[in-house]
């Protein structure tokens, strides 16, 4: 039985990055196997907060395999993320990963996925998982609006994917940098 579903919601707002991930992990296609699963952590110090989504080990392996790179380049994350894309298209990695990761120091905001791609996005909002659709479009509505940084954006934009996605929920994993 296959270990999936989850959504991480990243925002980038004001000189403040947050990355937020709900704790369900479904089992299959309808059993919630587990609420308060912890997606979204501090690595390489503290300084580089990473969300991961897809399948559990194959999260887990990409999540590691960027940690080790990180160490590596001294914790450059953009470095980092491209040497690891480079394995995959060097043949180094003997199989895809069915995982996402959002990663974030300071300065960078990056997806990458477990196909050797790397993606820099452009709005200051990204998402991953399951639910990646419903938090990016509600994160990209509440992104304009004066008054709300991007702490309240990613919790009301998870808020929303829990509402809508069956494989998410609303305990929330919350880091900010």
């Amino acid at each position: 039985m296959e270990f999936k579903g989850t959504t991480i919601c990243a925002v980038k707002k004001d000189g403040v990055t947050v990355i937020a991930g709900d704790g369900q992990v479904t089992m299959g296609e309808s059993v919630i196997f587990k609420a308060n699963a912890v997606k979204v952590k501090r690595i390489y110090g503290g300084k580089v907060v990473v969300g991961f989504a897809g399948s559990v080990s194959d999260a887990f392996s990409l999540s590691e395999k960027f940690e080790k790179m990180l160490q590596k380049f001294s914790g450059n994350l953009m470095r980092s993320a491209v040497e690891l894309a480079e394995l995959w298209r060097n043949d180094k990695m003997p199989r895809q990963l069915q995982a996402m990761l959002i990663a974030a120091d300071k300065d960078n905001l990056l997806v990458l996925s477990g196909t050797g791609e790397v993606i820099d996005p452009d709005s200051g909002v990204c998402a991953i998982g399951s639910g990646g659709n419903y938090a990016l479009a509600a994160a990209r509505a509440l992104y304009d609006i004066e008054g709300i940084g991007a702490e309240e954006i990613a919790r009301r934009a998870m808020k929303i994917a829990s509402e809508l996605c069956v494989f998410t929920n609303d305990n929330l994993t919350v880091e900010v940098l």
